[in-house]
């Protein structure tokens, strides 16, 4: 496929559009939507043998700026369509897990993978857009902190969202999502110090407000009940966020040069997956050392090569093992120490 502009919309709306139905009128369009984010996205993975092309990195996007706008509005009124829903009880308890599960997966897969490109354009319109979308599942210090903390200190233990080598995934949830807070917080201070930007512009204060203004938006749509479920939505998409940074960035870490500082970022920082499909569902996030190298790029100019580390499996299945830590180290300790041991110039060391 020469421009898959075609296959990353009908990846990425194909979701929103089943369970919103699914949230109206319940029954097939549920399991259909859960089913499109979980079972297809694997089976097309591994049973079609196709890799995305990367467009001209220098050209402009205009319609991959406007699927990005069209997805921040259809993960708003997906949340507003199945927190009404669930909210009323007017489904089986099996159709309201299966609804959730399903707007959950496309929460902290195509919504976060869509709000992470945005928050690097430079127009004020898709960047605040990106915003909105996060403040939408209450994860609005991931503004800051993935583009003040992460971008710069990726790699390093100044990161808390670089995953050490052998860390689990549920020591690396605690470490990472508190860790993140304060550091995002902190940078945010230093630039109100070093601008004289005023206490009141913090953009924790967007964050903090944000958060609370859809909590209210979910408690008037379907009262206490509805709250419930989308602070349950929120939580199970900050939770596929942190999972994928760890599984993009384990056990990889900067060499430290002479003076103590790291090394620039470089390909080598970051795994990456070929997956066609899930690389269309999430905008091309897997193809993450080429995202690093150059964070600025349009997401259909994102590169894969062939010097770049690669994950065994797709990421949403590599995330499904992460799920288990002995499975995952023994899968990836091996993969992480001979990469990094390769790019250190070393054999048989385990990395720091």
């Amino acid at each position: 496929m020469r421009h898959p502009m075609i296959l990353f919309a009908l990846a990425t709306v194909t979701a929103p559009v089943l369970l919103g139905l699914g949230a109206l009128w319940g029954g097939a369009w549920i399991y259909l939507g859960l089913a499109w984010m979980t079972v297809l996205a694997a089976v097309l993975d591994e049973a079609v043998a196709l890799t995305l092309p990367a467009e001209d990195g220098a050209a402009e996007f205009p319609r991959a700026d406007a699927l990005s706008l069209a997805l921040v509005a259809a993960q708003l009124a997906l949340l507003a369509l199945v927190v009404a829903s669930l909210g009323r009880g007017a489904l089986s308890w099996v159709e309201a897990l299966a609804l959730a599960l399903g707007t959950g997966l496309f929460l902290g897969q195509v919504g976060n993978s869509n709000a992470h490109e945005l928050i690097h354009r430079s127009s004020r319109l898709l960047r605040r857009a990106g915003v909105l979308a996060y403040l939408s599942v209450l994860y609005g210090q991931h503004v800051s902190g993935h583009v003040l903390v992460h971008h710069v200190h990726v790699g390093t233990k100044a990161d808390p969202n670089s995953a050490r080598w052998g860390e689990g995934l549920y020591r690396f949830l605690l470490r990472a999502w508190p860790g993140e807070l304060r550091r995002a917080f902190s940078a945010e201070r230093a630039r109100d110090r070093a601008s004289g930007r005023p206490a009141w512009r913090n953009p924790f204060v967007v964050y903090v407000l944000g958060g609370l203004a859809f909590c209210l938006a979910a408690r008037a749509l379907g009262g206490t009940a509805g709250l419930f479920w989308f602070l349950a939505l929120a939580v199970f998409a900050q939770l596929q966020l942190l999972t994928s940074d760890y599984v993009q960035h384990y056990g990889l870490r900067r060499s430290a040069g002479p003076s103590g500082k790291p090394e620039p970022v470089r390909p080598a920082h970051s795994w990456n997956a070929p997956h066609w499909f899930s690389s269309a569902l999430m905008l091309n996030a897997p193809r993450h050392s080429d995202h690093h190298a150059h964070p600025a790029r349009p997401y259909p100019a994102l590169r894969l090569e062939e010097d770049m580390p690669r994950l065994p499996y797709s990421l949403p299945v590599m995330a499904c093992i992460a799920l288990s830590p002995r499975r995952w180290r023994r899968l990836m300790d091996p993969l992480a120490t001979e990469w990094q041991n390769r790019v250190d110039g070393r054999q048989g060391h385990l990395p720091d």
